[in-house]
């Protein structure tokens, strides 16, 4: 489930200027500094691929295990809902000592080790490993270009072969950059600042190497097992010399024993420990970053002009004709009204499925809220990439902790459409099940699928019951709570009365058609963002130009609010007072739209995603985003279009 809460959480997300427009890092952990031959131990991450988007465990494969038995490393919530099962390995090394060493032989391989080792490898898996808390880094030449990828391949097949071979071989350099610790030691006072000179043993206890890079060459090379079978763990062999010949490399078949090896290479760097992430984060098209936002600017623009200049001025304009007229004018005047005077008494009608409306209101606030903090401390490095995990836990916990807005926000609107605080409770709890609920049950589906493929994505039981408890104990008490508040703060007052008898909209209206056209712009906002979103997520890339999402996600708001305001007023104009739901609707749209283009995405940048298990695990979260960003820019079109329509009508004189 990895990929799908992250794809949930970076969509449904103040710009750091900088030539790059990078957001500001920091590190998230603490610097370790290494002695002079201390042992690291280096970490395994689930197996990954673009092609199934299913993760797998590392022992799920034939590797070697470690002396001491595997165990697995502590996890946050947002690790183990991402499908992360991070856990030792056999592969050690001591700082600044370069090695060969061996690991292991295995047994004869049998027909379904056979199998799965060349599924795993046809399918483009990668083993994922960390030291320090750095993912492994590979390079690979690509039409003149070197390309950046993390992890390695469990096996390849050469062009014009149908023969699968093994990487059984790492070549791992390991980038050090000494640290001498601190000279002297600055100490306050209560008059000024003294100097303090540290002793030699205390300089000493701090100095050491930082690991600031962790790269490895994969290959795959053919050893004799018997010869290699008697050699113990950690014994050194003979190096290699990657990429190794073709005939010279393991190739998986049956009753094949396969050795593993590796070296390592210690290498000085100039790099500094704050900075060693910089190579991760680093995303290139900073330039299409920009016409990005250009373009939503020109839209916003366009909007501006339409909403600012056309119709607040003709508002204006008419507004203080009818002002100046006497009475008996006005009444001669009211006869010749037209357009959206005429709806005056229906225009604050109560819409059709209201308890269902202030509950999808109330859900658009939270997300919205949500979305908002979440990318604003994103942008300024207190979620990255460096503490796995935060940024989903963050969401969540942000989510629930904002459930008192959600529950406020659709009691006083209850209140405000019915006049009365009968009912809130019932409204407070649809609040705090109707989002979740759909997300809960269409999760639960997909992680029976992930069940049935053991795969590490899968969410266990134990975390099924904590979800539930950290919903019923923390979001839906806070939901209930917001809606007590919203019964105590005073309903939005109505300008005008509303008639008894429901007026009689012309039949030439404006279409549905219309309000899902309108979507089309704001979509045009963020649909090159969208874009490096997807293939972050997807291609498992570090997505980290937070402070690009937050500029966009502040556009779109905007770009919502502009649509809304136009849509309604031309439905006002057109006699129609049920302007509501399609308020809501005409911004929401967008949402049509993103899932639309996360359809082409898989269809046609996608391609090698196979099976049906993946595709549906796929649309499953598209649909999640798509309902959770319709509830986020549906709630900003109808709250600015009621505070226009409200603006509107409290300056209608009424007899």
């Amino acid at each position: 489930m990895a990929k799908g809460w992250i794809f949930s959480a970076l969509l449904v997300l103040f710009l750091v200027m900088a030539p790059a427009c990078e957001a500001f890092y920091l590190p998230g952990s603490y610097m370790h500094t290494y002695r002079q031959g201390e042992e690291i131990g280096a970490k395994v991450n689930s197996l990954t691929s673009i092609e199934t988007e299913l993760p797998f465990s590392y022992y799920s494969l034939p590797y070697c295990r470690p002396k001491g038995g595997i165990k697995k490393s502590a996890e946050n919530l947002g690790e183990l809902l991402m499908g992360d099962q991070i856990d030792n390995s056999p592969y050690r090394f001591h700082v600044n000592v370069n090695e060969s060493l061996y690991l292991c032989t295995t047994s004869p391989l049998d027909e379904d080790d056979v199998k799965l080792l060349k599924q795993r490898s046809q399918d483009l898996y990668q083993v994922n490993m960390i030291l320090d808390n750095l993912p492994v880094r590979r390079f690979t030449e690509q039409n003149g270009m070197t390309i950046q990828w993390t992890g390695y391949p469990v096996g390849y097949t050469p062009e014009g072969t149908s023969d699968v071979y093994i990487i059984n071989h790492l070549k791992f350099k390991v980038l050090v950059h000494k640290y001498e610790g601190g000279k002297v030691r600055v100490v306050g006072t209560g008059e000024g600042m003294e100097v303090i000179s540290e002793s030699d043993t205390d300089t000493d206890a701090k100095s050491g190497y930082e690991i600031v890079g962790f790269e490895v060459v994969p290959c795959s090379v053919k050893r004799d097992p018997e010869a290699m079978s008697k050699l113990t763990m950690y014994e050194k062999v003979d190096s290699v010399s990657c990429p190794v010949e073709l005939e010279k490399s393991q190739m998986i078949r049956e009753k094949e024993q396969i050795t593993f090896t590796y070296e390592v290479e210690f290498v000085n760097s100039d790099i500094r420990w704050p900075s060693r992430w910089d190579a991760y984060l680093k995303m290139e098209g900073a330039k299409i970053h920009w016409f990005s936002i250009m373009n939503s600017l020109m839209v916003i623009l366009f909007l501006a002009g339409i909403v600012f200049v056309i119709l607040l001025r003709t508002v204006r304009r008419d507004l203080t004709r009818y002002e100046e007229l006497d009475k008996e004018s006005q009444a001669q005047m009211n006869e010749e009204l037209s357009g959206w005077k005429l709806v005056v008494g229906d225009v604050f009608r109560e819409p059709t499925s209201s308890k269902l409306f202030c509950v999808m209101i109330g859900d658009g606030v939270q997300i919205l809220g949500m979305a908002i903090v979440t990318i604003f401390f994103a942008t300024f490095g207190f979620m990255s990439p460096a503490s796995r995990g935060m940024l989903l836990t963050g969401m969540i916990f942000l989510y629930m902790l904002l459930g008192i807005l959600a529950g406020y926000a659709a009691v006083r609107l209850w209140r405000t459409v019915k006049g009365t605080s009968e009912g809130w409770r019932s409204v407070s709890w649809s609040t705090a099940c109707f989002f979740p609920g759909i997300v809960f049950i269409v999760l639960t589906v997909l992680n029976f699928m992930l069940w049935s493929r053991n795969s590490t994505g899968a969410l266990p039981i134990s975390l099924f019951f904590t979800l539930l408890s950290l919903w019923f104990c923390i979001s839906v008490p806070l939901t209930l709570l917001g809606g007590f508040l919203g019964t105590r703060a005073e309903p939005i007052e109505f300008p005008v009365r509303t008639n008894q008898i429901p007026r009689e909209i012309p039949s030439k209206n404006y279409s549905w058609l219309l309000i899902f056209g309108a979507g089309t712009l704001p979509f045009g906002t963020l649909f090159i963002e969208l874009f490096f979103i997807l293939s972050s997520i997807w291609l498992g890339r570090f997505y980290y130009v937070f402070g690009f999402l937050l500029v966009v996600l502040l556009l779109l708001v905007v770009v919502c609010a502009e649509v809304s305001v136009v849509l309604t007023y031309m439905h006002l104009c057109a006699e129609d007072w049920r302007w509501w739901w399609k308020a809501f609707f005409a911004s929401g749209a967008v949402a049509f739209y993103v899932f639309l283009y996360s359809i082409n995405y898989l269809v046609f940048d996608l391609r090698s995603l196979s099976g049906p298990v993946s595709a549906t695990l796929y649309i499953g979260y598209a649909f999640i985003v798509s309902l959770a960003i319709m509830l986020a820019t549906g709630t900003v079109g109808f709250l600015t279009s009621f505070s226009f329509v409200h603006y509107l009508f409290s300056n209608v004189k009424i007899d």
